[in-house]
């Protein structure tokens, strides 16, 4: 149960979710790794076997476990302050610098009772710093680590000089601790700068599509005011007049709200074609776009047959739409690497086929992401043509989605639609009224207007 509900949050995450966990779990299971290797190895013919230099052999191995785990529980939070997300507490940085002290002080006193050899105090010497330094690589700039580094040599040297250590096994010393910091430095640092670039590369896609969005609502806004505020406009100054008419017993009344009714009629027409975008979706525009946006998330995308530009427009149009569907349930479902569109025709028929792999299986065995609204808008505008829509798993972990639309009448199937703006009259026009006379005044987009004299 342990492993499969690991399992399962493995499988929730997105991919750069994954490699942030992946680098962390990495960079924390190194201290550990250099611990069992460098620190353990002593012990078989290294440390001289009798009591004190074992004791103080072991204890030491004890304080390096214990700065492993810290570093363990430090090594997220220096993430998070690397990547500029949270502030790291420096106290607790004291607990770990408090141990590498204690550590010195130990290998101090080992090789004062004379309990270790030359390759011995090597490797003791070369895991040192190595948990310590680990976090301090996240939380100060590369420089003042450096000097860091260079202090704790210099402290390590110095230290064992007193204890008597002469010549070539006190310059291994200062190498080893500052190759230790050189090793800790290349590896973490490289680490957590790609993890950074990731994240951001992630915050500004997902600020491209809220921006995006925003766009959107602004056209749709824009345009709805365009056709709404217009026709509107149009209707208060015609049931003004009607109102003014009625009110004298003229008949024309009746024409003005006729006319009003019209343009209502008309400003429904124009409401539907400013939700449908204004026109229909392009193939060839789709096709680009799809493999576009694909590619831009990581997805290798592949086009293949003929683009469709000899095709009737409301097939090329509805095929469009099945591309721009089909992209956006192969983003949004599942963990796909690769996605094939397939186009052929023939002198019935054209078909449409795309195929991506890394489709989440839903509990009943089924891809998941069936079940919304988009294939089903897409099977009401391919009926609209008499053609179908197939979609599902198709084995191994890839889902098929298949579009067929007959070639035959497909001109005359296409219903007709009218042009936003078209049909409407009296566009700009305002009305005056004064004591003596109403009348409707053209603005500067107004066709010639009605004037209507009082009597």
């Amino acid at each position: 149960m342990l492993v499969r509900g690991w399992r399962r949050g493995w499988q929730q995450r997105s991919r750069l979710e994954r490699i942030d966990l992946y680098s962390r779990v990495t960079v924390s299971t190194m201290p550990w790794f250099f611990t069992l290797a460098w620190q353990v190895t002593p012990f078989k013919s290294d440390i001289r076997h009798e009591p004190l230099p074992l004791f103080l052999g072991l204890a030491l191995l004890v304080v390096s476990l214990v700065q492993c785990l810290l570093n363990s529980l430090n090594i997220r939070p220096a993430y998070r302050h690397y990547l500029g997300t949270s502030v790291f507490p420096r106290r607790r940085q004291l607990p770990p610098l408090v141990l590498i002290l204690v550590s010195l002080g130990l290998l101090v006193a080992l090789v004062g009772v004379d309990g270790v050899n030359g390759s011995g105090l090597f490797l003791m010497v070369i895991n040192m710093p190595t948990a310590f330094a680990t976090t301090q690589t996240l939380l100060v700039p590369v420089r003042t680590f450096l000097l860091q580094a260079l202090a704790l040599a210099a402290l390590g040297v110095g230290s064992l000089a007193a204890v008597g250590v002469r010549g070539g096994p006190l310059g291994g010393v200062a190498s080893a601790v500052l190759l230790s910091c050189l090793i800790i430095l290349v590896s973490v640092r490289p680490s957590a700068w790609s993890l950074g670039v990731m994240w951001q590369a992630e915050e500004a896609r997902d600020l491209q599509a809220r921006l995006a969005v925003a766009e959107e609502r602004l056209r749709f806004g824009r345009d709805m005011h365009d056709v709404l505020g217009r026709n509107l406009a149009v209707i208060a100054l015609k049931s003004e007049l009607a109102a003014e008419l009625a009110q004298r017993g003229r008949p024309e009344a009746v024409d003005q709200m006729v006319e009003v009714q019209r343009i209502a009629r008309t400003s429904q027409q124009e409401v539907r074609d400013v939700v449908r975008g204004y026109r229909e979706a392009d193939l060839s525009t789709e096709l680009a776009g799809a493999r576009g946006v694909l590619s831009a998330a990581g997805i290798e995308c592949e086009v293949r047959g003929a683009i469709g530009g000899e095709l009737p427009a409301p097939v090329q149009a509805a095929l469009g739409w099945v591309v721009r569907e089909a992209a956006t349930n192969v983003l949004r479902h599942g963990d796909p690497r690769h996605c094939t569109i397939r186009i052929g025709s023939s002198a019935d028929e054209v078909v449409l086929q795309v195929e991506n792999d890394g489709v989440a299986a839903a509990p009943d065995g089924t891809a998941g992401g069936l079940g919304g609204s988009g294939l089903a808008g897409l099977r009401e505008r391919l009926r609209a043509l008499e053609g179908s829509l197939d979609a599902g798993p198709a084995g191994d972990g890839l889902f098929r989605l298949t579009a067929t639309i007959p070639l035959s009448g497909a001109e005359t199937r296409t219903p007709s639609r009218t042009k936003p703006g078209a049909g409407t009259e009296g566009t700009g026009a305002k009305v005056t009224a004064g004591a003596e006379e109403a009348r409707v005044v053209p603005g500067p987009a107004g066709p010639t207007a009605l004037r209507e004299e009082r009597r």
